[in-house]
């Protein structure tokens, strides 16, 4: 088993195919499901659990019994245990053998070790590998063990493979009162009351949405264009834990305050994509560019508001696209050491009046598939370029225009 890939023997593999595959042009870019059944023997220890929303507390009830499960001497377990889920790069089996092999990714790259390991099932992983050895000799037992492969959200897969979860470790955060800094940040904005901090609330925006706006702009993570905060996109748990982690540094309480701009430029960006793609298209010499025709964009029969500040449009945008143009504004940033504040080089939404119809172009002539331009690297630093090499000639037009 090398660093990245683990190779282990399995009893039965079943493989589902994405059902949309036949109708898709970009085969490789969808689902695929791989069904394994493996002996609790044979499964590989050192799986990744960065994708996890919860590290597993084998102390608790749950823990305990998951222990006791696997060293019991039933032959159930593969039936009454959900099983482990694994978000994985690539996968194959060898039929000649029954082998796998697993590929996670560099799970020393900070982008593949928050999209593939295990998404769901962290318990049962960690009490198999510390009581399998304790299994009564001569008795095998099978856990259900689920590959994905080409997860095109890993938050949304997550989140819903997670809902067992007693309470969350966000509602938790909040039950001891440390969202204070976000409330008081958008106490008066139109959507203040629409935010949801515990589980099962009935409002309709999550307060994990407000931490990845603020992490997409964390300059003291990503101070330049040699790296890019993708995981505000495509890695919740992982933005939540970094929150968890700097709340109360100064950066993020002098940054924090500034959430009802990064809320605007958001929602800006989310209703002006449309026009502007329009405005490249047309400039490019194409006849009435049909938006609505594109991958993860929906023209609605009717107008609908948007997210955040309730202005009418008539598409839905897949945030795939939205992410990497609203994080090229990063660079439009400024933080103080000394002071402990955070500025504007400029107002982001005016440079978006300057620049949006680039973004949008580059944005839409790199990827049409949304949940591969939130992902890519490349994509969001080169659209952070376009906004810094703006900003970078309107300082120059700034001091000319000072000497003169």
């Amino acid at each position: 088993m090398s660093e990245n890939k683990l190779k282990f023997k399995v009893h039965s593999v079943r493989t589902q195919s994405s059902p949309y595959s036949k109708e898709d042009k970009e085969e490789s870019t969808l689902e695929t499901i791989h069904y394994l059944l493996v002996n609790l023997r044979d499964l590989p220890a050192g799986i990744s659990l960065e994708v996890n929303p919860r590290k597993p507390k084998m102390s608790t009830n749950v823990g305990r019994s998951l222990e006791a499960a696997v060293i019991e001497p039933e032959t159930d377990f593969y039936i009454n245990n959900r099983g482990i889920v694994i978000s994985a790069k690539a996968f194959s089996f060898n039929s000649a053998n029954s082998t796998v092999t697993v590929d996670l990714g560099n799970q020393k790259d900070e982008a593949d070790a928050e999209l593939y390991g295990i998404l769901d099932g962290g318990h049962t992983y960690t009490a198999i590998l510390k009581k399998r050895a304790a299994i009564p000799p001569g008795l095998d037992k099978y856990v259900r063990v689920e590959v994905i492969t080409n997860v095109q959200n890993i938050a949304r897969l997550s989140d819903a493979r997670n809902t067992s979860m007693q309470v969350s470790d966000i509602a938790l955060f909040n039950l001891d009162e440390k969202f204070e800094d976000v409330r008081a940040a958008i106490q008066d904005q139109p959507y203040a009351d629409r935010v949801a901090y515990k589980d099962n609330d009935s409002q309709d925006i999550h307060v994990s949405f407000f931490l990845r706006l603020l992490f997409a702009f964390d300059i003291i993570r990503y101070p330049d264009d040699a790296s890019a905060p993708v995981q505000s996109f495509s890695g919740k748990a992982h933005v939540f834990k970094c929150y968890s982690e700097d709340y109360q540094t100064p950066f993020y309480k002098s940054l924090t305050p500034h959430l009802p701009t990064l809320t605007a430029l958001y929602d800006r960006i989310e209703l002006e994509i449309p026009q502007r793609y329009k405005e490249y298209k047309m400039a490019m010499g194409g006849q009435k560019p049909n938006f609505g025709n594109v991958r993860g964009i929906e023209r609605l029969a009717k107008e609908i508001p948007t997210m955040l500040f309730g202005n009418p449009t008539e598409y839905q945008i897949s945030s795939g696209y939205i992410y990497p143009i609203f994080g090229a504004f990063r660079c439009l940033l400024q933080f103080d050491p000394a002071t402990g504040q955070v500025s504007w080089l400029f107002d982001p939404l005016e440079l978006w009046k300057e620049v949006g119809t680039s973004l949008v172009q580059n944005t839409f002539e790199t990827f049409r598939n949304p949940q591969l331009a939130g992902k890519d690297k490349q994509l969001w630093l080169s659209n952070y370029r376009i906004v810094e090499t703006q900003s970078l000639r309107k300082l120059l037009g700034t001091t000319i225009h000072g000497i003169k």
